[in-house]
């Protein structure tokens, strides 16, 4: 049977991507009851209770009995491992039609869990590839979504109308949806953020093991070894938790990144010329290919990210006060993959002052700007 249109709305884990998904549903149904989920039964929560406060959530709950046995939709955005004990107690209360969904990085682990306690007919996984350094609800936007990629995970046993359901309503909140297999999922994510995110920490290590007294690496560390290694700023919980559930994929793609390193040098110790020139261009072609934004691990220089709602002519009223100060554009464009980024617009510039001098210009004309 069609489920009707979801009115009432349940969140676990409310954070920076749940407070940024639970903006949308109250801008797209005004009218919605959305609840969010606290284990703490004095409701001290700031993040929650500014989420009341604003009207982005109907209440503040400390049970799953009552209000969230009438959930339409359900999304758990607590961390992957919490969020498999939570089904367990959601299982026991939900309603027979609900839609159960999640936000995480990883996808395998809790598809077993959603098998395992026989949930597969609620149960879609979802991944918004968006984020930011910054965390929690008052950070988060209904922005942030935009243009996003959001990965679909569904099982065996997930109707065709949830997944157009879920499909449209990622349209609706201005994101990219994309249908794929969990394990799937899980091995691209493992080669273009995970893997890439050991390889930058593995690097920071490196130098700092491998640093003289005077810490000369440490002073003289800039420009490609920062760009490179930006992301393993990330938060180490958060990575730690992403190791531990997905490691058969990060553990295949390891191994055959070593098996890269090897290749190369051996490639060296044998001067072998044309393999070193082959590997370098190879790298180069693909690199050139990917379009020209700043995703993954190589962040292009002088970019600003900007906040934008996603309205007819906003890149052009952008490009134009941009314009009318004699400032060159070097690349615009829409960032899909932003999980390593804020904003949805993305410009850059040929030279450090440009980009300086846009900031300043547009911060003027309030835009939210990132650099």
């Amino acid at each position: 049977m069609r489920m009707k249109t979801p009115s009432t709305f349940g969140f676990v884990g409310f954070g920076l991507i749940g407070g940024s998904i639970a903006r949308n549903l109250r801008f797209i149904y005004p009218n919605a009851k959305i609840y969010a989920y606290d284990y703490h039964p004095t409701h001290t929560n700031p993040n929650l209770l500014l989420a009341k406060e604003e009207g982005t959530l109907t209440d503040i709950v400390s049970s799953f009995d009552g209000v969230f046995s009438s959930c339409d939709l359900i999304f758990l955005c607590a961390p992957v491992l919490r969020n498999i004990d939570y089904l367990k107690e959601l299982k026991e209360t939900m309603q027979k039609n609900c839609i159960l969904t999640d936000v995480g990085s990883v996808k395998g682990n809790i598809h077993e869990a959603v098998s395992a306690l026989g949930l597969e007919a609620n149960f879609i996984g979802g991944h918004p590839m968006a984020g930011s350094e910054k965390t929690g609800y008052e950070n988060s936007t209904r922005q942030l979504l935009e243009n996003a990629f959001y990965i679909l995970t569904p099982t065996q046993q997930t109707p065709a109308f949830t997944i157009s359901y879920m499909e449209q309503l990622i349209s609706d909140i201005g994101s990219i949806p994309v249908v794929l297999e969990p394990k799937q999922h899980d091995d691209i994510v493992a080669a273009i953020s995970h893997v890439p995110h050991i390889i930058a920490a593995s690097l920071v290590n490196l130098v700092k093991d491998s640093d003289d007294a005077q810490e000369h690496m440490h002073a003289l560390a800039a420009g490609g070894f920062k760009d490179i290694t930006r992301i393993a700023s990330s938060s180490p919980v958060m990575w730690e938790n992403i190791c531990l559930t997905n490691a058969t994929s990060i553990s295949t793609c390891i191994d055959a990144y070593i098996a890269y390193l090897q290749r190369m040098k051996q490639g060296i110790k044998e001067k072998d010329s044309q393999f070193l020139t082959d590997f370098f261009q190879s790298s180069k072609d693909y690199r050139d290919s990917i379009p020209k934004k700043p995703i993954g691990v190589l962040k292009q220089n002088h970019t600003l990210h900007i906040a934008v709602d996603d309205k007819k002519g906003a890149i052009a009223i952008i490009a134009t006060i941009l314009a009318s100060h004699d400032i060159n554009l070097k690349n615009i464009g829409i960032e899909h993959n932003r999980e390593e980024t804020n904003g949805v617009l993305y410009i850059d510039f040929y030279t450090e002052e440009e980009k300086e001098s846009a900031m300043e210009i547009l911060n003027f004309h309030n835009y939210q700007i990132f650099s």
